[in-house]
């Protein structure tokens, strides 16, 4: 689809979503993770989970389908389990076709786990979108408080959990490319019972959801190097400019000029990564009046020169001339 902007900002910044542990447990068990960084996900493919972590108050009850998307936490506290005794320690193994996994008791909690890895231009996104801790419903069910889209948004995440625990337990051809991407899949079926589930804070992500905006968001991504001004953006939305700067600031928690600045820059990041474009050439494509005002531009959002960034995002040495 052509007004997709989700799939357009997954392409952009490279979400990477890794599978890296799981475990099967009966009785009461608890498990613990230190040096926690960026994204990181924990997933109950069944049973039960109560999951505590840095910067929230009370723990938080995950049910068979759901998962908890930590974002910069430092540390996390799983328990679960019935029954007497005291409460076994166990770790993630990463070895998911271990017959213990496969060979787990219908009344065993299967827990998984792993991380988000994003380029930078991903971390400057998808961290500010989410909140420390979101947690995503995957057994909603439809009553008087839920919606269809909802129930199927979370029926989606159940099963996108259950095609990848499918994988990573299986020992079969092709198993690790299908596993990297049913993580990804789960990442944005996760996105998606998010904005479905919870009250979004402003950024990006409920900037993508707001239908008000959508035409001005269109004309923006479509066309980044026009020279868009307020009135443009506020008459494609069927608002005043003040009205429109004012709900713009609210949803995507930055003026619209700012966002579309950042937009470019994005899309600049990405062209250096990937392509051999010339400086000059990108920064007429983005709408810059030189290649000196883009560089300019460039440096302050992204804290160094172009080709700087081009070499160090290639892994390779700049020569002199690229520092300035």
């Amino acid at each position: 689809m052509a007004d997709d902007r989700l799939s357009e900002v997954f392409d952009l910044v490279e979400v990477r979503s890794v599978v890296s542990g799981g475990f099967a447990a009966r009785g009461p068990w608890v498990s613990r993770a230190t040096g926690i960084e960026g994204l990181k996900f924990i997933a109950v493919v069944s049973g039960r989970a109560r999951l505590t972590t840095d910067g929230v108050e009370s723990p938080l009850e995950l049910d068979g389908g759901d998962v908890a998307v930590l974002n910069g936490r430092s540390w996390l506290h799983a328990e679960g389990g019935t029954g007497d005794g005291p409460r076994r320690e166990v770790a993630p193994e990463a070895d998911f076709a271990s017959t213990r996994l496969l060979g787990a008791a219908r009344d065993a909690d299967v827990v998984v786990g792993g991380h988000v890895t994003l380029n930078q231009a991903g971390r400057a996104l998808l961290l500010q979108a989410l909140p420390p801790v979101a947690h995503v419903r995957g057994s909603a069910a439809p009553d008087a408080a839920t919606t269809a889209t909802t129930a199927t948004t979370a029926a989606n995440v159940r099963g996108t959990l259950h095609r990848l625990f499918d994988e990573v337990t299986r020992d079969r051809m092709g198993s690790a490319f299908a596993i990297r991407q049913y993580g990804q899949l789960l990442l944005l079926e996760v996105l998606r019972a998010y904005i479905d589930q919870t009250d979004l804070p402003p950024g990006w992500l409920r900037l993508l959801s707001d239908e008000q905006l959508r035409p001005a968001l269109d004309l923006m991504h479509s066309a980044p190097g026009k020279p868009w001004g307020l009135r443009d953006l506020a008459h494609a939305s069927a608002m005043s400019r003040t009205s429109f700067a004012e709900r713009f600031r609210t949803v995507a928690g930055v003026p619209p000029l700012t966002y579309l600045a950042r937009w470019r820059m994005t899309l600049a990041e990405k062209a250096l990564r990937d392509g051999d474009v010339r400086v000059g050439s990108l920064a007429a494509e983005l709408g810059y009046a030189s290649e000196s005002a883009f560089s300019t531009a460039f440096k302050r959002e992204v804290g160094e020169s172009p080709l700087r960034y081009r070499y160090r995002a290639r892994g390779a040495s700049a020569p002199a001339q690229a520092s300035s």
